[in-house]
């Protein structure tokens, strides 16, 4: 029954909850034994940082208990009500830690809920606990978090992607059938792309960013991951809409994600190929499913074109000069002396100075430091207009090309990551090849649009197994219901002879496995 339940589709979940079938308090007990045999030990995936049992199960509690009773109460319950979820360690949650997966935030308990939390709770999802990420959400492996690496559930000698790895990582693995993730270049759908699942990066704006721990405040946003299109959706509609704490939110009324999701007709829909987006470092693998993936919306009637976007070939450049410098701003907060983490020299006078330099030794790592050291030089004067000025400027660019785009395309497409997940390692002591792993997704972020990326089948780099390929749909903005109808088509497209690629995931060794075959 356990694997059953925990196997079924988001959407399924509240399907068997809303007609008795189930109970919420089976379904949560059903992940928390899912996290148990998976997530710990030596070779466990680590998607979880901290898992938050008693309220997890007091939350299904309370719905089960509410369902039984019936009445108006009962039918006002959200439809995801009961339905479980997890939520990434850089989004803070009353009690429960929010690490942000840095030594600098260890055991820190934030005093008020992020705006997505409380329309969580209020929605009465329970939240299992929160998962792992590259510190400060800076990495695209999720292998510089201060608690340890997590690994894809594909193959767990293998990354799966970041930083939002762990939240991808527990919904592929059946930890969690929903999860938040934040993208900031790229940090939900690429991990969505190396790990099999959905991710969706909205409008910026359109999803509150309030207790979101803030790394680059002009490019973050919240957003969904699942395993299928409809499941991201259905989270989508619940945590989006205007938030007078946040001074960048939109005022827009949230559209029915749900249902564009599950339209999957394309006839006549243009889809922009973006020529800059494939070809030189991209795998033949990912290549190959990107083509497939083109026939098959042809075949289904929609209209596929070419559009070119110059500017592209400059986002990562302009991205790791904007990124890095609004970065050096947000962390100066974490300096020993407000809060997080102190650290006091061992020897000499205790000045403010020598603190800060002793806590952020301390507290920050290699990643964060170096981040933080490129955006400060970037700023800093004499070097502002030469590097942030220019980097900015480039962003009007990319802005204008997908402007232009848009105009030939109702929604673009591209791979969302140019390889499958790469060895763990691989690339950890080479900074600008793991860069690279964001090369597709940036552009959007630079330019606030929405994007989505959802499986488009399985490819091998040469050294292992098949793994998961990822296809982006982009859209402008304000306009994410158009990606959800783009996805949700290649999808059912994609499923239509074979089990969905989700579905297809490996097993994975137990604890108890483990711990016999030690």
């Amino acid at each position: 029954m356990t694997a059953e339940i925990t196997r079924l589709t988001a959407a399924q979940m509240a399907a068997k909850l809303a007609a008795g079938e189930i109970t919420s308090v089976e379904l949560v007990r059903a992940h928390l034994d899912r996290i148990d045999a998976v997530d710990g030990g030596e070779a466990g995936l680590n998607a979880f940082l901290h898992v938050s049992r008693d309220e997890a199960l007091a939350t299904a509690e309370e719905v089960d208990a509410v369902r039984a009773a019936g009445g108006a109460e009962a039918e006002a319950l959200h439809p995801l009500a009961g339905v479980p979820i997890a939520v990434k360690d850089l989004i803070v949650t009353v009690g429960q830690p929010t690490t942000a997966g840095s030594r600098m935030l260890e055991d820190w308990m934030s005093p008020y809920d992020a705006t997505v939390v409380e329309r969580i709770r209020a929605a009465k999802l329970p939240i299992l606990g929160k998962t792992n990420l590259d510190e400060f959400a800076m990495g695209s492996s999720t292998e510089h978090s201060a608690y340890g690496v997590t690994r894809n559930p594909w193959d767990t000698d293998r990354i799966p992607g970041g930083s939002g790895g762990g939240s991808a990582a527990a919904v592929a693995a059946f930890e969690a059938p929903l999860a938040l993730g934040t993208d900031t270049g790229g940090s939900i759908r690429q991990p969505g792309a190396v790990t099999g699942t959905v991710g969706t990066k909205p409008t910026y704006g359109s999803v509150s960013r309030y207790g979101a721990i803030a790394m680059a405040s002009s490019l973050d946003q919240i957003g969904p991951v699942a395993r299928t299109t409809e499941d991201a959706a259905l989270l989508h509609e619940l945590i989006a809409g205007h938030d007078p704490k946040d001074s960048t939110s939109l005022p827009d009324e949230v559209p029915a994600f749900g249902a564009a999701a599950r339209t999957t007709d394309v006839s006549g829909l243009r889809i922009g190929v973006i020529k800059q987006l494939q070809g030189e470092g991209y795998q033949e693998g990912v290549l190959a499913r990107f083509q497939e993936s083109l026939e098959a919306l042809r075949a289904a009637g929609a209209e596929i074109v070419e559009v070119d976007c110059p500017s592209f070939e400059h986002a990562l450049s302009a991205y790791y000069l904007i990124m890095p410098s609004e970065a050096s701003s947000n962390l100066a907060r974490f300096d020993g002396v407000r809060y997080g983490a102190r650290v006091e020299p061992e020897d000499g006078p205790l000045t403010i100075e020598r603190v800060m330099g002793a806590t952020r030794a301390a507290g920050f790592g290699d990643e964060v430091k170096r981040r933080i050291i490129l955006g400060t030089y970037a700023l800093s004067a004499g070097y502002y207009d030469a590097y942030y000025g220019s980097a900015q400027k480039v962003r009007t660019l990319i802005q204008r090309d997908f402007a232009a785009a848009f105009e030939q395309a109702d929604v673009l497409i591209s791979p969302t990551a140019p390889t499958v997940a790469f060895p763990l390692g691989e690339k950890l002591d080479d900074p600008l090849a793991m860069y690279l792993n964001d090369v597709a997704t940036i552009p959007a972020n630079l330019a606030g649009i929405p994007g989505i990326s959802v499986p488009g089948g399985l490819a091998s780099d040469g050294d292992g197994a098949a793994l998961p390929v990822g296809i982006q749909f982009l859209a402008p903005a304000r306009e994410d219901a158009r990606v959800y109808r783009a996805a949700g088509a290649l999808e059912a497209l994609l499923s239509a002879d074979a089990e969905p690629l989700w579905a297809r995931a490996p097993e994975l060794p137990t604890a108890a496995a483990q711990t016999a075959g030690e």
